[in-house]
């Protein structure tokens, strides 16, 4: 048993500091990109959809399964259908290091994606690969390896192993036994101490600084909430579509027929979308909501909407591409754009509110979303906006949209059908 627990803590640290090489990858590509499109403005609207392209074929052609976000996958890989050698078509080793090239490549071209998604599909393939270690009677499951392992690079990512524990319960836990399992909660929270031994103390976005809560925030937060969720709801139920392929415009069966080349185009849009932002909407995001915050950056009003295509437009593509930060990103714009709409004086109070709504309007997780904004926040007089601002959020996305996720899981699903399909053709 203790031989057990021995080798389930080793590889969640293992998996934790995967997440921080990765994190230090990704934030040095993008770094690398800015550089060059400082240089020559110009260069995004080639090197983008080369790029884009290359990824695409490079993904199809070696490793599909690091295809999308991270965490269809390992939803997908959870599910009863997933046993024995499929659950490598989700999970592995390979994939893992896959996601990590595929993505900082992606940052590296300036695409509008997050690095919080493939980390979910990172970390649960380094502790998918502790079974071949685990004793005979350790009696510990994959799906508990799984689960810690998702939940730990949520928890890298974002530095909030809290964050981590309530993203297991909301997202990837289905049985009460896998909620409770106590050495689960201790892998996800060394996991993320990973993130804060690399890190330290400090928050994704830094310190949001925050006013105390007065009657004038409940209308402007009301507004937050509701435009949130309709968007967020929007946004979710455009990526179902479009990913799925079930629509038949002239684009999805592009999408289907010449998937490289349809990937190239949506590089050239991502770059163009760049160039007119003068390059906000390059990238996670990150940049522009930190420097929102600390209130020396003139946000465009245009901004959220063309965040919103830019970063649509990237997982359409087909690369390995996740969507926490940018959802950030623009739930963060939405709530400035409304602090001036409604002449509202605390600005970073919105950017915040906006942040966890958006969030939550996206990934119908909203203690997940609250608690990862909550992190960032400068004292405790907003937990209960924040918490208010995801459950409406979330109520209202509901109304528009599937889970998101879930919905893509099942698309992952599919995948084992046609794999099953394929050997009775060849019959």
């Amino acid at each position: 048993m203790w031989a057990g627990r021995g080798v389930v803590i080793t590889f969640a640290a293992l998996a934790g500091l995967t997440v921080v090489v990765f994190t230090w990858l990704a934030d040095h590509a993008i770094a690398q990109f800015f550089l060059f499109q400082n240089a020559y403005w110009w260069g995004p609207l080639f090197w983008t959809p080369l790029s884009t392209s290359a990824i695409v074929w490079l993904t199809l052609r070696f490793a599909p399964g690091a295809a999308g976000s991270g965490i269809p996958q390992v939803m997908a890989a959870l599910e009863p259908q997933a046993m024995g050698t499929v659950r490598r078509l989700y999970v592995s080793l390979k994939l893992s290091i896959a996601k990590i090239l595929l993505t900082t490549w992606g940052l590296l071209a300036g695409l509008s994606l997050g690095r919080e998604g493939p980390s979910v599909q990172i970390a649960a393939g380094v502790m998918h690969y502790a079974r071949r270690w685990l004793p005979k009677r350790a009696h510990i499951g994959e799906h508990s390896l799984l689960i810690a392992g998702g939940a730990a690079g949520i928890a890298a990512a974002f530095n909030t192993p809290l964050g981590g524990v309530m993203f297991a319960i909301e997202e990837l836990s289905k049985r009460a036994e896998q909620r409770s399992n106590s050495l689960i909660l201790v892998a996800i929270v060394l996991g993320g101490l990973m993130g804060v031994s690399a890190y330290g103390n400090a928050s994704y976005f830094g310190v949001i600084h925050i006013e105390n809560f007065g009657f004038a925030l409940i209308l402007p937060a009301i507004l937050v909430a509701l435009c949130c969720g309709v968007a967020g709801g929007l946004f979710s139920r455009l990526l179902i579509v479009s990913l799925s392929g079930s629509s038949m415009d002239r684009f999805s069966q592009f999408r289907k027929t010449s998937p490289v080349l349809f990937a190239a185009g949506c590089g050239l849009a991502v770059a163009i979308l760049g160039v007119v932002s003068h390059g906000e909407t390059y990238g996670s995001g990150y940049a522009h909501n930190r420097a929102m915050l600390e209130n020396t950056n003139d946000t465009s009003s245009l901004y959220v909407l063309l965040k919103f295509v830019a970063t649509w437009l990237t997982t359409w593509a087909g690369v390995p591409a996740g969507v926490f930060a940018p959802s950030l990103a623009i739930g963060g714009a939405l709530g400035n754009d409304l602090a001036q709409l409604t002449a509202y004086a605390n600005a970073p109070t919105l950017i915040a509110l906006g942040m966890a709504a958006f969030l939550a309007a996206v990934t119908q997780a909203p203690l997940t979303s609250f608690i990862i904004v909550m992190e960032m926040v400068d004292g405790h007089a907003l937990v209960l906006s924040l918490m208010a601002c995801t459950l409406v959020a979330s109520g209202a996305s509901k109304l528009i949209s599937a889970p998101l996720y879930s919905s893509l899981a099942e698309l992952q699903l599919l995948r084992i059908k046609s794999l099953v399909d394929t050997p009775k053709k060849n019959v």
